[in-house]
C-alpha cells in the first residue's frame, strides 16, 4: 500500500483551500500513492475566522469536491473538516471531523477528545465526538484518530482490537518549546501501543523553518510523519510544505504484535 502524507497550510477560505489540496492530490495520485491524507482543519484553518460560518455536512462543497476527486483518481482521500454540530451558549459548536471518502466509501469521524488544556477550551467550539471508525483500503483495515487523540493510547489499542493495522491521524500541531519533541514521542508509543501503522499529517509550519520552535497556536508544525509497529520512523517531513510518500505491508503488524503481545 502506497501512502501520501499531504502536508499544506491551508487558509480561511474553503474554496480556496480546495484549490490549494487538489493539485497535491492529483501529484500524489500521479506518484502511485492510492491513500492520500491531508491534515487536521484542510477545509478551513484554525485562527483563521469562525468554524460554524463554513461548516458543512458530508454532502457539502469540500467532502463533495473531495469525493468527486477520489472517485476520478481511483483513491481514497483523508482530510480534516468541520460539521455543524449543537448550540452551546452563544456558541455554535461544530464536529472536528475527518472525511473519508473514495470509489466504495464517504463517512466521517468526529475528534473524541478535544484540546482542552490549561486556559484553552476546544470544548467550548468543538463538540467532541463519541464513536470510533475503521474503513478498509486495499484489504487493510485503517483506523482514524485527530491531533489530539494521539495522547490517548486507549484509544489506539481499541482500534487495533476492532482490527485497524494502519492509524490515520490528521493534524494542526501548534509549535512551541518542547513541541516537536512531544509530537515524535507520542506517534511513536502510540505504534507501540497498538502494533500499527502511524500515518500521522500535520499542517506544515507557517512561516517554515524560520520560525520553529516559537508558539504558532493550533496552526501547524510540519513534521508529518509515518511510523511503522515497532516504533521506527520510516518517513518524515520538514517544517515546510511537502508531499511524504511510504510504503506500508500490513503483514508487518502482524509479526510486530506475535513479537509483542500487548493487546
Amino acid at each position: 500500500m502506497k501512502i501520501a502524507l499531504v502536508q499544506v497550510t491551508t487558509t480561511g477560505d474553503k474554496e480556496r483551500n480546495i484549490e490549494i489540496v487538489a493539485p497535491r492530490i492529483r501529484e500524489a495520485a500521479r506518484n502511485g500513492a492510492t491513500l492520500i491524507v491531508l491534515p487536521e482543519a484542510a477545509m478551513q484553518a484554525f485562527d483563521q475566522g469562525r468554524l460554524d460560518t463554513q461548516a458543512e455536512e458530508l454532502d457539502g462543497t469540500f467532502a463533495t469536491s473531495m469525493r468527486s476527486l477520489a472517485q476520478e483518481l481511483g483513491v481514497t482521500i483523508v482530510a480534516g473538516m468541520f460539521r455543524p454540530a449543537d448550540s452551546n451558549g452563544e456558541n455554535n459548536r461544530v464536529y472536528n471531523t475527518a472525511l473519508v471518502t473514495g470509489p466504495d466509501v464517504h463517512k466521517g469521524y468526529d475528534k473524541i477528545h478535544t484540546y482542552d488544556v490549561a486556559d484553552y477550551k476546544e470544548s467550548e467550539t468543538v463538540k467532541p465526538g463519541s464513536e470510533m471508525m475503521t474503513f478498509v483500503h486495499e484489504g487493510a483495515v485503517v483506523g482514524v484518530a485527530i491531533c489530539f487523540d494521539i495522547r490517548y493510547p486507549e484509544q489506539f489499542k481499541d482500534l487495533a482490537r476492532l482490527g485497524a493495522e494502519v492509524i490515520v491521524v490528521p493534524t494542526s500541531w501548534a509549535d512551541g518549546e518542547g513541541k516537536l519533541e512531544q509530537w515524535r514521542t507520542l506517534t511513536a508509543a502510540r505504534a507501540l501501543d497498538a502494533g500499527v501503522f502511524i500515518v500521522a499529517t500535520d499542517q506544515a509550519r507557517p512561516g517554515g523553518k524560520d520560525n520553529a520552535g516559537t508558539p504558532s497556536g493550533p496552526t501547524g508544525i510540519g513534521h508529518s510523519v509515518v511510523v511503522g509497529p515497532t516504533g521506527q520512523r520510516l518517513a518524515e517531513a520538514g517544517y515546510e510544505e511537502d508531499i511524504l510518500y511510504a510504503e506500508v505491508d500490513p503483514a508487518e503488524v502482524a509479526e510486530a504484535r506475535k513479537a509483542m503481545q500487548l493487546l
